[in-house]
């Protein structure tokens, strides 16, 4: 801490020149103002409570700037995500198609157009709720199925889309929900023949999130570095 204090080895702690010297000034106490003053509490930035005796505790990390704009970053991330899945649960379930067959579009399939895409009619959609083409030439059609719920996905929802994809004599679906699939469910998965991909809400979140679906740059950030080949003097 501060360099006052070593640790030869772990759980073990003692007391260096530095801090001797540190001690014979009699200070009243020992906290973040008075630790300021060392170089090394500056460089590792750790915060110390007052001390108690003639022990000495190291507590809470203090994040550098840049830490802390990651910690920022993370914690809007995921509040943003937490808000788009509500606003996504609020919207009615033939817009919930949408807007995956949008994501989709977003991550590449159908060569990345719109007309690729196509919602099933609510009345007759033998339990597929959007096609959309596999690559811009629509060698292969991928089947989607989407479930605005709020109940974990069992293994028997995902037993009658594998019966729907039989139907259309399809090798290939994705099964996405706002909530989440149950441990029956990924196993019946792994044991198919036919590959079906598993999207719960999380993911869709983040996937909307990455791909920008139903989000928008609120502020950008610039973080810029001393360009030390423009001082190269050489």
């Amino acid at each position: 801490m501060a360099g006052l204090i070593q640790s030869p080895k772990r759980s073990f702690y003692s007391i260096t020149n530095e801090g001797s010297q540190f001690l014979k000034t009699n200070p009243e106490r020992i906290d973040n103002n008075v630790l300021q003053q060392f170089e090394s509490f500056q460089e590792k930035k750790f915060k110390t409570n007052v001390l108690q005796g003639d022990s000495l505790g190291v507590n809470e990390y203090i994040q550098t700037p840049d830490e802390m704009m990651e910690t920022g970053y993370s914690k809007i991330r995921k509040d943003l995500a937490e808000e788009l899945l509500n606003k996504i649960k609020s919207c009615n379930p033939y817009f919930f198609e949408s807007i995956v067959l949008d994501l989709l579009i977003k991550l590449g399939y159908g060569g990345s157009d719109e007309k690729n895409k196509k919602v099933t009619k609510k009345s007759n959609d033998e339990g597929i709720d959007g096609i959309i083409k596999e690559d811009k030439l629509g060698l292969d059609l991928i089947y989607v199925q989407a479930k605005k719920w709020e109940n974990p996905v069992s293994g028997t929802e995902i037993q009658k889309f594998a019966g729907a994809l039989q139907v259309q004599r399809a090798k290939k679906g994705i099964f996405i929900t706002t909530s989440m699939f149950t441990t029956n469910a990924h196993e019946y998965v792994s044991k198919m023949d036919s590959k079906i991909v598993l999207i719960d809400g999380a993911e869709l979140t983040d996937l909307m999130i990455e791909y920008n679906v139903g989000v928008s740059t609120k502020q950008t950030y610039e973080i810029k570095k001393v360009d030390l080949e423009y001082f190269n003097e050489d």
